[in-house]
């Protein structure tokens, strides 16, 4: 018995260095372009919080599970229930659950979320260029615009400010059309929708909401507002501060202490056009809300 137990011991032992000194993977730019141009036009301080929740893929299928199936509360209710939960995912990744279309749209394509995570801890500043580059592109073909919901920069680094800081935008278009010129009689004007956004109030400030940002010119983002410093180097002990917010364990989980509503087909279809979504369990097509509009 002390014999297999020392071997097991030793098969770890051996196991840490190789993870440790995996190289880390290249991305060429257009490859890079590829990747972030799903989010490139998020505002700013979504954008930051998708690259940090990336670096931690195999957390996000259950939190994109939790976020549909508590899609009904928002604001402090919401807050409320991400902190009793006592939920095992990192930080970076529970900032995420007020939006469960963004979640589910990183779990429903792992691949894509995996290398995305994957080139934000090899290549961080490498990313940021890629994001200039394809907003570069939807500007100046005339699809991104400053409107009611998001500020856009002039320059020399594009940025996307949500108009209201505590009002944050998940913009829809379809990246086959917006950095591409536009084909004659094509309106611009409606290649990108802002229809749908999520309030952020003081109640989400633990997990960084209203504190994140990108230093363009400095070429670092900011989470929670301390730099984001997790690298493919330092991925596996690597704890971004987040003071107000227990890291929990697996083990540590407590029952469910809310009703596990899942969204409908209609719903989830709307929020990925860019829409308002209906809250169908409670009889209606209204928002029922004041959180969400």
């Amino acid at each position: 018995m002390r014999i297999i137990s020392f071997m097991l011991i030793l098969s770890v032992l051996a196991v840490a260095p190789a993870f440790a000194q995996q190289p880390p993977p290249t991305f060429p730019p257009d490859r890079l372009d590829q990747l972030v141009s799903r989010i490139a036009l998020y505002p700013d301080p979504l954008v930051a919080q998708i690259l940090a929740g990336a670096t931690y893929p195999d957390q996000i299928p259950d939190a994109a599970r939790w976020a549909d199936q508590h899609h009904y509360l928002h604001g402090e209710q919401l807050a409320d229930a991400i902190q009793g939960d006592q939920l095992p995912w990192d930080p970076s990744v529970q900032a995420l659950l007020p939006f469960p279309s963004v979640l589910e749209m990183m779990a429903s394509d792992m691949g894509w979320t995996s290398d995305l995570g994957n080139a934000f801890l090899a290549q961080q500043q490498d990313v940021m260029d890629a994001v200039q580059r394809e907003r570069r592109k939807a500007r100046d073909y005339g699809y991104l615009r400053s409107n009611p919901q998001v500020i856009v920069s002039g320059g020399p680094y594009i940025t996307i400010l949500p108009a209201n800081p505590g009002y944050v935008v998940v913009p829809y278009y379809d990246p086959g059309i917006v950095f591409f010129a536009p084909r004659p009689g094509f309106f611009v004007g409606g290649a990108i929708r802002f229809g749908f956004g999520i309030s952020l109030g003081a109640y989400f400030r633990p997990w960084g909401w209203g504190y994140n940002r990108f230093d363009w010119g400095g070429r670092s983002v900011f989470i929670n507002n301390a730099r984001w410093g997790r690298t493919w180097y330092n991925r596996g002990e690597y704890n971004h501060p987040y003071a107000n917010v227990h890291r929990y364990g697996p083990a540590e989980r407590v029952p469910e202490r809310h009703e596990a509503i899942g969204r409908s087909e209609r719903e989830r279809g709307a929020e990925r056009e860019g829409r308002r979504a209906p809250e169908e369990h409670r009889g209606g097509d209204h928002d029922g809300d004041h959180d969400r509009r």
